[in-house]
């Protein structure tokens, strides 16, 4: 398959590095993820199959990119569910769309502009797409995530406390064990340097330590002598409480999400190359993973929770407004939090096999297809025997950020995050509507062409399926 290259408005010189690699080919796969706690995606696939070659890597990016002009062809609206094989190029679909984006652009500035913003008419107007040129996704998704409340006036209040609340979980939980204990020692004279000072206190700590010309430690400065080290401070301490003990045990996790991080959209210049703006955004999605783990012990990371945070982080990052744009980071580990909140029982193996576990969500999902769909949900399951884990289970826990390029995957993104009732029922029926649009294909096919479809979902109309999903809860409601 030919790739097509990355939407230029993707990669602009405002963050692009000129010296920066070529775009890796798929030939060009990353090393297999490790067999590590976070990695659960090959427990799914099936346990013999044909497609000896198929890549199943959660990081390579394998459908093909739109150019920009056609990215959201708006469909002609249809009362009829049918499969959908080709695109719509047509010049009055474009302009069409361009009108569309236009007003709706208008009208989304209209409702940010108020008081006190209408979350039920600003997830309406999201849900039908939010257009890329208005530089408002950013404050839209925090609105649709709760993380900004509606009322306006006390945006500024709540926007500090959580930056603030998030500048005290990076000194707290991202500070090496050596240089915390250090400052439990010398708090005489560490209290008042900042974080960013670090350097110079581990150098000043090092000369306390190792005086020079003969001198003396005096009494209440430097480091403590071994017998009045705490016990919980002890490298050596295997106590739970002790730091050196759970930095060992995170230290596993944090390679794994470096690991993660740097296979995280190699096409994009803003995810990956030299540039400075590169690091420091890859640096961005390492802290927030870090934090989450620490924070949440019962799920830690999972393999592919860079893939979901790295759409929060573009848009926000990319916010016009200065200050939410030098915040993003901040702003990003909360939103992520939320949206996680809605799905992390799909990322607990001890709860896979639960009713709110990701074989639950699954079977949802099958229910679905044999509600609106029995002749191809029999198909796929009885006839061909393609056990839907095989596809959807990647489909569920990254959001379909793996089945479409990165400007098709936010636009899905608006509709998932518009849905009152949290992003899962969206996403099951997004889902769902991707299997009608290809059913075609899937009857004619067998167990290998279909699972091997489903496992690379061919280049689609986003409109159109988003169209399609909606249609499917319209016709659950009767």
């Amino acid at each position: 398959m030919v790739k097509k290259r990355v939407p230029d408005w993707l990669n602009s010189p405002m963050w692009s590095s000129p010296t920066s690699p070529p775009p890796k080919s798929r030939s060009q796969s990353p090393p297999p993820p490790s067999s590590s706690n976070g990695d659960r995606i090959g427990s799914y696939l099936p346990k013999s199959s044909s497609i000896a070659s198929y890549d199943y890597s959660l990081n390579e990016p394998h459908v093909t990119l739109p150019p920009p002009a056609s990215i959201r062809p708006v469909p002609t609206p249809r009362t009829e569910i049918r499969d959908s094989s080709t695109r719509s190029s047509s010049s009055d679909n474009d302009i069409t769309s361009s009108i569309d984006d236009v007003s709706r652009q208008a009208e989304l500035l209209q409702e940010l502009s108020r008081k006190i913003v209408n979350i039920g008419e600003l997830r309406r107007l999201a849900s039908l797409g939010i257009p890329d040129a208005a530089g408002i996704r950013s404050s839209v998704w925090k609105l649709l995530l709760a993380y900004l409340p509606s009322d306006k006036g006390i945006w500024l209040s709540e926007l500090t406390k959580k930056r603030s609340q998030y500048k005290h979980f990076k000194e707290d939980l991202l500070m090496n064990p050596a240089f915390k204990a250090a400052c439990v020692c010398t708090n005489s004279w560490i209290l008042n340097v900042s974080v960013a000072s670090q350097s110079e206190i581990t150098r000043k700590l090092e000369d306390s330590a190792y005086p020079k010309n003969g001198d003396q430690i005096s009494e209440g400065k430097g480091l403590l002598a071994r017998s009045k080290i705490p016990h919980g401070e002890h490298p050596l301490s295997l106590g739970k409480t002790s730091i050196w003990n759970r930095f060992f045990q995170d230290s596993e996790i944090i390679e794994q999400i470096d690991r993660d991080v740097k296979r995280t959209h190699p096409d994009m210049h803003f995810f990956s190359g030299n540039s400075a703006s590169a690091k420091a955004n890859q640096e961005s999605l390492k802290n927030i993973l870090i934090i989450y783990a620490k924070l949440n012990p019962g799920i830690r990371y999972v393999q592919g929770m860079n893939e979901i945070l790295a759409p929060l982080f573009y848009v926000l990052k990319n916010d016009p407004n200065e200050d939410y744009a030098v915040n993003a980071e901040a702003d990003t580990f909360f939103c992520f939090v939320e949206l996680l909140s809605g799905f992390q029982d799909n990322f607990c193996q001890q709860l896979d096999n639960s009713i709110v576990g990701i074989r639950s969500t699954i079977s949802k999902l099958s229910q679905l297809l044999k509600k609106h769909d029995e002749e191809l949900w029999r198909h796929l399951e009885v006839t061909t025997k393609v056990n839907p884990q095989f596809y959807a289970f990647r489909w569920i826990t990254l959001l379909l950020t793996q089945e479409f390029n990165f400007a098709d995957s936010l636009h899905i993104w608006d509709a998932l995050l518009s849905d009152p009732e949290g992003p899962q029922g969206t996403l099951l029926r997004v889902c769902c509507a991707m299997l009608i649009l290809v059913r075609r294909r899937l009857l004619a096919g067998d167990f290998t062409a279909n699972l091997k479809l489903l496992q690379s979902y061919p280049s689609t109309n986003v409109s159109h399926l988003l169209y399609v999903a909606n249609k499917l809860s319209s016709h659950s409601t009767h």
